[in-house]
């Protein structure tokens, strides 16, 4: 399994940027086999706040799984701006997600350029930018996946600028959001309720989406709520609860029910220091 560290300039946020990359191209068997000749299918997958692209390869048994079902991943970095455009910052996170990064990734690995090769998903801040981008681009994600989201609309909406708090304040969402006031949240651009109900109204083919989110999350009602509404709205949901928190304990748990979950077929796993015999297959 190859992990590579990539850096790149990137239009969209005008400075270079490091993103690793996941991809098997390097596997072999016991059985003496050689890579297979083919593109990859490729998950785009989102860290949380306070986090950065080294998330998820430190944080969980990612590169396991990745070898496991031949799977490419890539993890940018979101730097606390919940992967939104901003013309107020000059951030266009939405866009280097959505748009420049694929560019990017699809021209530099053999990675497949299909709908339903490309998939979605972080943890909660993350979570919110995989919900936001996806639903803004169901042309090119086809399956979603949202790990104790942070789609806490009434939060936001009802943010304030007590000095006491560390981040999430008012001024913070109007700037992430581009928004001059925050009242304006509801129904723009970067409103998960609105995109949803947007592009149904639209006819759009929606993506698949699966979501998770532990009883004991702060975030569990917005969750739910949202979860509620994708089901009335006839999307393709799986929505799964169980005992946990917001923390590395739970979001393990999501990336190994989730990636088996996408529409990948599990592959003989590759020679490496945790997988020394051919009979333990």
């Amino acid at each position: 399994m190859a992990l590579i560290e990539m850096n790149f300039f990137s239009n969209s946020l005008k400075r270079t940027v490091t993103v690793n990359v996941v991809i098997p191209t390097d596997k072999r068997t016991f059985l003496g086999e050689k890579p297979r000749e083919k593109e990859y299918p490729v998950l785009y997958l989102l860290h949380g706040i306070f986090g950065n692209y080294t998330d998820w390869v430190c944080g969980t048994t990612l590169m396991k799984l990745a070898d496991a079902y031949d799977l490419c991943v890539v993890t940018p970095s979101g730097d606390n701006k919940f992967y939104c455009d901003s013309t107020k910052s000059g951030d266009l996170y939405g866009t280097f997600i959505a748009e420049e990064l694929p560019q990017i990734i699809e021209a530099t690995f053999p990675v497949s350029k299909k709908r339903e090769d490309t998939f979605l998903a972080g943890l909660s801040m993350g979570g919110f930018g995989a919900c936001v981008n996806g639903l803004r681009h169901p042309e090119k994600f086809g399956y979603l996946g949202l790990f104790s989201a942070g789609i806490n609309k009434e939060g936001i909406l009802n943010s304030t600028n007590d000095p006491g708090q560390i981040f999430c304040t008012r001024k913070m969402y109007e700037t992430m959001f581009d928004l001059d006031d925050i009242k304006d949240y509801d129904g723009s651009v970067n409103d998960p309720e609105f995109l949803a109900e947007d592009d149904v109204k639209k006819g759009l083919q929606l993506p698949k989406i699966w979501m998770a989110c532990g009883t004991e999350d702060f975030l569990v009602t917005p969750n739910d709520k949202f979860a509620a509404l994708l089901e009335k709205l006839g999307y393709d949901l799986t929505y799964l609860k169980w005992g946990g928190g917001h923390d590395w304990v739970f979001w393990e748990e999501c990336i190994n029910k989730f990636i088996p979950w996408l529409p990948l077929k599990k592959e003989t796993a590759g020679i490496s220091s945790g997988h020394v015999r051919q009979d333990e297959e």
